[in-house]
């Protein structure tokens, strides 16, 4: 008799519960560690936000999709309303993967699919980390499950909310002429995609991607040069070198879904053993390309463009680009998947699921004891904030307005200030179009730079910005968890507005 374990008898019976168990299982496990054990934002959120807060149709960063949704998000809920949002967009990506894996290998092969995603996010994702990565991720998934509706199942309306979906892409990331270059091409080239052409409907789905795009294109011809020659980056010394490892780094990110397969598949087991299988009914040739060429070519196509235009090129990161990685590995399987090492798996998917968060927390509480280190997440931003925050209103009698520093440290400063001001980012006008010297000299603002040396010196480039800056004893900082590590100490300086009593003339 053939052992089958409660999860794959729940996998066979009531897959789409499956798959929102683990949906909203990962997504719950992401906002609350975030939540409860970050005592400031990982990666470049804070720098998100700064944008996001101006509510510019552009900036140095990219299209403004992802910042606007992010500030809107932060007044609504603060930080935790960031974190949630984010799982959502991941939420809403997985769910388009199920989706179009139940059109294309049923409903018990898609949540397969998604069930092996996880491996992609323990070792590739920081979904945590909102920006226009996140959000690139359910538009790209959304997408490709439009684009199938269309051309796949001859629905042609779908062309239209296709094309809504890559507005909103080039509205999030100018990583979105990837996936639209590669439905493109792969239109031309399928003749079932030719014979489309002749109708209406994707001529239609490409005015509405222009008519949502627009506004940004209008700001690109008026102010986007500058921004573009603040973010250009140049590639390495050796393109071919750059690419190979990129690709390391994105089958590096695969890691956890390799796991995934070779444990269930048995490895090392027994193939003549009894084991429980799930079947499907065989795929058409034109259904293997679709899901061959879109889980293959995005990943290929951005990793020889970033190695060619340089890390900057995407802000998109790798995310939208493997979503259909699960969906990949499960049509390659075949028709007949058998699961071998059943009580082992479940062990492993839910250590790939819960792992990463349980070492994030191990890090943040224990690596200040051991190793005198710490994470990001453990800057004092709100004590920060608060002291150069009531220092500036009590020196001027004013409410603060600029903040100037690098992206992470001004940027944590002026997000969790209550006075929420704007970020100078290093004092370059180029990175802050939005803000003019004039309103700096007339409103003040507050300076903040991480010590470099013992006698507390600005850094060169904001010496060389502001060169009668006089700085002030630099301030230190008790963590949240202080440990070995010294206190955190930040160097400053006070703007005076010109109005102000004592301001410079």
């Amino acid at each position: 008799m053939v052992y089958v374990s409660p999860v794959v008898e729940l996998l066979r019976a009531r897959p789409a519960l499956v798959f929102w168990t683990a949906a909203l299982a990962q997504s719950l496990l992401w906002t609350l560690v975030p939540a409860l054990f970050y005592a400031s934002p990982p990666g470049d959120v804070p720098l998100v936000l700064a944008v996001g807060h101006e509510w510019q149709l552009g900036s140095w960063l990219g299209p403004p999709l992802a910042h606007w949704a992010a500030e809107l998000a932060f007044r609504l809920a603060g930080l935790t309303g960031v974190y949630a949002l984010s799982q959502l967009c991941v939420v809403v990506a997985l769910w388009a993967v199920f989706a179009l894996g139940r059109a294309i290998v049923g409903a018990k092969h898609a949540a397969m699919a998604v069930l092996l995603m996880a491996g992609i996010v323990a070792f590739g994702l920081p979904t945590v980390e909102f920006g226009p990565a996140v959000v690139a991720m359910p538009l790209t998934a959304l997408a490709l499950l439009h684009y199938w509706r269309a051309i796949g199942e001859d629905r042609p309306r779908y062309w239209l909310a296709l094309g809504v979906d890559f507005g909103l892409l080039l509205l999030t990331t100018y990583a979105g002429f990837v996936p639209i270059a590669l439905v493109i091409l792969f239109t031309i080239a399928m003749p079932r995609g030719r014979a489309q052409l002749a109708a209406p409907y994707p001529w239609a789905a490409l005015v509405v991607t222009l008519l949502i795009v627009a506004p940004h294109l209008a700001w690109l011809r008026n102010e986007g040069a500058a921004s573009f020659l603040a973010a250009a980056s140049l590639p390495g010394s050796s393109v071919l070198l750059e690419w190979l490892w990129l690709v390391a780094r994105l089958l590096l990110a695969h890691a956890g879904l390799v796991i995934l397969v070779a444990v269930a598949g048995g490895l090392f087991a027994d193939p003549r053993a009894e084991v429980p299988a799930i079947e499907r009914g065989p795929l058409d040739r034109f259904a293997k390309r679709f899901v061959y060429f879109f889980a293959l070519a995005p990943a290929l196509a951005v990793t020889l463009t970033t190695a060619v235009g340089g890390e900057n090129s995407f802000a998109a990161g790798f995310g939208p680009f493997v979503v259909l990685s699960g969906l990949l590995a499960i049509v390659a399987a075949g028709d007949v998947i058998r699961i071998h090492h059943q009580r082992i798996i479940g062990w492993v998917w839910l250590a790939l699921l819960a792992g990463p968060a349980l070492l994030t927390i191990v890090a943040i509480v224990v690596l200040p004891w051991t190793l005198g280190t710490e994470l990001p997440v453990s800057e004092p931003a709100t004590a920060m904030a608060r002291f150069f925050t009531e220092t500036f209103n009590r020196r001027t009698g004013k409410p603060l307005a600029f903040v100037i520093g690098d992206t992470r440290l001004g940027g944590l400063v002026a997000l969790a200030s209550p006075d929420r001001p704007s970020l100078f980012v290093d004092g370059a006008a180029e990175r802050a179009p939005w803000i003019r010297a004039d309103d700096v000299r007339e409103k003040g603002a507050i300076v903040v730079w991480r010590l470099t040396d013992a006698a507390g010196q600005p850094p060169p480039a904001i010496r060389a910005r502001f060169p009668d800056l006089v700085p002030e004893v630099p301030r230190p900082f008790e963590r949240a968890i202080q440990g070995w590590p010294p206190l955190t100490r930040i160097g400053w300086a006070v703007i005076r507005p010109a109005s102000a009593p004592g301001a410079a003339q």
